[in-house]
């Protein structure tokens, strides 16, 4: 019997094989790898994914899918995490992880960043998204996409957005454009904040009035700023700051002993 789509869990099955093998071509699975595929549905990447790889793993939500999924391959081949991705420890995945999937547009920011908390396992992720929300992940300094999802994932990641796939490629089609993103966490040696807590709180607050000047809004902070020599202007809002920078001014707090 043919799986209706269940809106609650977001479901938009993706059926069109070009850009099915458009996404594997991008992915460039090897025998070896410790992949894991988040939310595989009716398997069109998971098919040609074990073409490739001896072994997957599977993280699905949806009780008749995960049984489906079971009954389509042996346990030697492919295991099935029947969870939320939300609530999976992906440390217990193993090593150099290689995490891919059609994310559930309606979790997709919560799973990044708590995909974000296992990067240092993770080799690569490849993932379709909403459009609008890689063009956030990947935005620049000064532009209208900018904000807290692009600064905290870029203090973690090198990312690319690698093309877009339209609505009819899915059934049933979604009514916005999707993109695939790619995703590589950044090495140890990579910039990074005295206390991730610090810096996580300061950009939340930087962006929790993006219309007004950023000296307004951390204006509880302000005298123990060092404006001028974090470069940033009377004038400049959050969207104008760069990810250094964030980094930067919420050492300056640290320091002051006004955030741990």
């Amino acid at each position: 019997m043919a799986h209706q789509a269940r809106k609650r869990f977001g479901q938009h099955f993706l059926v069109d094989a070009g850009v099915i093998d458009q996404i594997v071509r991008a992915i460039h699975p090897r025998a070896d790898d410790s992949m894991v595929e988040i939310g595989p549905g009716l398997s069109a990447l998971t098919a040609p994914l074990l073409e490739s790889v001896e072994h997957l793993t599977v993280v699905e939500l949806d009780r008749d899918l995960a049984a489906r999924l079971r009954n389509t391959w042996a346990a030697s081949r492919l295991t099935v995490v029947e969870a939320d991705a939300l609530t999976v420890d992906f440390s217990t995945l193993g090593a150099s992880l290689r995490i891919v999937g059609n994310l559930p547009y309606n979790i997709s920011s919560p799973l990044l960043f708590h995909l974000a908390e296992y990067a240092d396992q993770v080799l690569d992720q490849h993932f379709m998204l909403q459009r609008e929300v890689i063009d956030r992940m990947v935005a620049e300094p000064g532009s209208s996409d900018y904000g807290r999802l692009s600064i905290m994932l870029q203090a973690r990641y090198a990312m690319e957005k690698l093309f877009d796939v339209a609505p009819d490629a899915f059934d049933p089609p979604p009514k916005v454009v999707s993109s695939v993103v790619r995703m590589i966490p950044l090495p140890d040696e990579r910039p990074r904040p005295r206390s991730e807590a610090a810096f996580a709180q300061v950009v939340a607050q930087a962006f929790s009035q993006r219309r007004k000047m950023l000296r307004r809004v951390l204006a509880d902070w302000a005298a123990d700023i060092d404006w001028d020599a974090l470069g940033i202007a009377p004038t400049d809002r959050a969207e104008a700051v760069s990810p250094a920078q964030f980094m930067a001014l919420s050492d300056q707090l640290v320091d002051a002993g006004r955030l741990k």
